[in-house]
């Protein structure tokens, strides 16, 4: 028999089309607060969480992200970067930057958490969403930091990963999730 959150985890699906409807600040603030309650290394919360909204900025956020990849030495990012219509966030009207100091062994573990309980209670708003990681490849990059630091994120930060939120279109279809075989064992 399945329970509510079991049916939640199941149903949760990652969504790369959205619309343009903005995800309201109360439902914004329980996803956040959803975020804050995730575990962490030592009960620490050395973790942020900068939500950003504002479609000039997150437009902005993606041409650095491009700037920084049109530099790199991998020929399938730097295409990404050289590319007019490449939007690393999908064009989602909101965005979650989840950093953390990475001075801590269990940095990107707490932020990975994090990003679980914003993925799943954005679902269980009937919000879409998706694990952005791009920012975590450029963070360091002169042009994305001194934007991400414009944003609020703490300056001995690194970015472990961001969460696309949204609507989905209508139409969209999401595939069944299989399993994969021998991916649990269980010892009694």
């Amino acid at each position: 028999m399945d329970n509510d959150v079991l049916k939640n985890i199941k149903a949760r699906r990652s969504l790369r089309a959205y619309t343009g409807q903005q995800v309201s600040a109360a439902d914004l603030d329980t996803i956040l607060e959803a975020a804050a309650y995730a575990p962490s290394g030592m009960g620490l919360q050395t973790w942020h969480f900068t939500a950003v909204q504002e479609p000039q900025l997150l437009a902005q956020l993606n041409e650095r992200i491009k700037q920084a990849f049109a530099t790199s030495d991998d020929p399938h990012v730097r295409e990404r970067g050289l590319s007019d219509s490449y939007c690393c966030y999908y064009h989602a009207p909101t965005l979650v930057i989840v950093s953390n100091v990475p001075t801590q062994w269990w940095a990107a573990m707490d932020c990975a958490c994090a990003l679980q309980n914003i993925f799943l209670a954005a679902r269980s708003l009937g919000i879409g969403s998706c694990w952005i990681n791009q920012l975590g490849q450029t963070c360091d990059d002169p042009g994305v930091r001194q934007l991400l630091t414009r944003l609020g994120v703490p300056a001995d930060h690194k970015v472990y990963g961001c969460a696309a939120l949204g609507y989905a279109p209508d139409g969209v279809v999401f595939k069944d999730k299989k399993l994969k075989e021998g991916t649990i064992t269980i010892v009694r």
